[in-house]
């Protein structure tokens, strides 16, 4: 489905934004890019500025006029930070993302256009665009750069597209305990845990055992609806047991808070 969606960038004047782009590009999965007459490319600045995304301007297609960079396109997306006289469809980045996948995926070339860094797309240009898509900045600093932008179009692209492939769009950190993570302590681990927890409260003067009041029937409450997991339980036994050999003065061992 990526592999249908290019991006256009006309009359680029600063190869450094060139490699910006590609970088942004390979960042969130797109790969097709195209410059309608850029003023410099290749160029070292557009290599060092790619950090990596060197295959996206290997690849890259030089064209002379827009025109030629939209061949085979049935959904051209163009870029507008300026209002128009003539009003035009409107999408903001998320539309543009959805609307550029489902296109995609129903198998039509999309074309993501973005102008030149001083000025822009013409309004020739941008009526040549089915859509207009209009980046919501802070309209008192409203100018992107450009390769701010592609990063912004590309994120909105790639976010889309793993809904539309029911692919998760964050990733959970997985501990490498993640077994005992997962793992709900027992009911007899949890029985032994209460009945050590007991012994170290009297032990530091924090439970009268003559006088108990509730507090082991609260903290069996607030514990027992943490659903705490093995690698927890190991955690609050390493630290009882610490705090007993604190108690009776014997030395600590370092370490143990690695569980």
């Amino acid at each position: 489905m990526l592999d249908n969606i290019r991006v256009v960038l006309v009359g680029t004047s600063h190869p450094g934004n060139i490699g910006g782009a590609a970088r942004a590009m390979k960042n969130m999965g797109l790969s097709r890019l195209v410059l309608v007459a850029p003023e410099d490319f290749p160029s070292g600045d557009a290599v060092a500025r790619a950090s990596g995304a060197t295959d996206v301007l290997d690849t890259a297609r030089v064209v002379g006029t827009l025109e030629e960079a939209l061949v085979g396109c049935s959904l051209v997306i163009g870029t507008s930070a300026r209002d128009r006289r003539i009003p035009w469809p409107l999408l903001d980045p998320r539309e543009c993302g959805v609307t550029s996948c489902e296109q995609a995926a129903a198998g039509g070339e999309v074309a993501l256009v973005f102008g030149r860094e001083y000025a822009g797309l013409t309004n020739e240009e941008l009526q040549r665009c089915q859509y207009h898509v209009h980046i919501p900045s802070n309209p008192e600093f409203s100018s992107l750069n450009l390769a701010a932008a592609v990063q912004v179009l590309a994120y909105e692209v790639r976010m889309a597209w793993l809904t539309a492939q029911n692919l998760p769009t964050k990733v959970e950190k997985l501990e490498t305990t993640a077994m005992l993570n997962s793992q709900a302590a027992t009911a007899d681990e949890m029985e032994s845990f209460y009945g050590h927890l007991r012994r170290v409260l009297v032990m530091i003067g924090f439970l009268d055992p003559q006088k108990p009041r509730h507090l082991m029937t609260r903290l069996r409450r607030l514990y027992g609806r943490s659903a705490v997991s093995k690698l927890e339980m190991n955690i609050l036994r390493g630290i009882l047991t610490e705090t007993e050999k604190a108690v009776r003065g014997e030395p600590h061992k370092q370490g143990k808070s690695d569980v």
